[in-house]
């Protein structure tokens, strides 16, 4: 076992465990053992325990999104004030204001991407299972929590007449046509789906500042980036695998459906909409919304950055007192 393998080794387990959970629990309640159905049943209850398992990380992350366009006309000022200041003195004050309006705002550049990374090894998990299961089934073994009997039981179910481990490009026993065309459906669903969960984002909950900053340049290129990244490493993944991220990918677009109507980013069209319909029903405007506390934090903890800077550069004194 290399060293990817062990750091994968207890998601591979987890994931496994998840999987045949569901799957004995429908098993149960009637469904039949060895169906594709039972088993795709399984993998979108595994993607329900992952999601709801992250729902306080995602919190944070939208709190963290909030905050860094909140503070993008203050650090498009901040930039401004040391553009062609090269020195060192000059970075590091730039550097130090910058930490204190991520402070002030509860957020940085990394929260906001934090549950797609902690996402990222159960995906791996689930595509090393996936894959293995043809491998495993002819040399007799189980993977993680699944037995022998249910790899090879994984390994025959078909849905649409395509089995759950064929891909596009590899389907040694499958019917190659419903493999083709479910794989392409799968693929163009969970590309629609990013783009659109992607642009909800930038066209509703982005305020006219954070559309004029170059946080905003970022976001449109990760708009067309990443569908094109799933849909280029589609034609790879297993058609369980593609269950799995399209599953996540409608979870992400409902979750931020909802979160950008009751809880909008301050001054987007969405905070404009949500201030209409409180107003509509006679309800008092939500504070919250204005953004201004936030804002008056922002300056106040970089005007205290600022102060802490030029302490520094004070530090020259011990040179009239070599003098003396």
């Amino acid at each position: 076992m290399d060293f990817f393998e062990t750091i994968m080794f207890p998601f591979k387990w987890l994931v496994s465990v998840i999987m045949v959970g569901f799957h004995e629990g429908l098993s149960t309640i009637g469904l039949p053992e060895a169906s594709g159905w039972t088993w795709t049943l399984s993998i979108i209850g595994l993607v329900l325990v992952i999601r709801a398992a992250l729902i306080p990380v995602f919190v944070k992350q939208i709190k963290a999104q909030r905050g860094m366009q909140l503070l993008q006309p203050d650090l498009k000022k901040l930039q401004d004030k040391y553009k062609g200041k090269t020195d060192q003195l000059s970075r590091q004050a730039m550097a130090q204001e910058q930490m204190a309006m991520y402070k002030k705002h509860g957020t940085n550049p990394f929260s906001a991407c934090l549950p797609m990374l902690i996402q990222m090894p159960f995906f791996f998990a689930l595509f090393q299972v996936l894959s293995g299961i043809s491998t495993a089934r002819d040399q007799g073994k189980s993977i993680g929590a699944m037995s022998h009997e249910q790899v090879m039981q994984f390994d025959d179910s078909t849905i649409f007449g395509a089995p759950l481990s064929a891909t596009l490009l590899h389907n040694p026993e499958g019917n190659a046509t419903a493999v083709w065309i479910l794989s392409i459906v799968m693929i163009l669903a969970m590309t629609a789906s990013q783009f659109i969960t992607q642009k909800q984002i930038m066209a509703k909950n982005m305020s006219e500042e954070a559309m004029a900053s170059p946080f905003m340049r970022q976001q449109k290129m990760m708009l067309y980036i990443l569908p094109v990244v799933f849909g280029v490493g589609g034609i790879n993944f297993p058609i369980g695998v593609l269950i799995y991220w399209t599953t996540t990918n409608l979870w992400t677009m409902a979750q931020q459906f909802f979160v950008i109507r009751r809880m909008p980013t301050p001054g987007s069209p969405a905070a404009k909409a949500l201030a209409e319909r409180r107003a509509a029903k006679g309800l008092p405007p939500l504070a919250i919304l204005g953004g201004k506390k936030a804002d008056a934090e922002a300056e106040a903890a970089a005007a205290a950055a600022v102060i802490e800077a030029k302490g520094q550069r004070i530090q020259p004194q011990r040179k009239n007192r070599k003098k003396k």
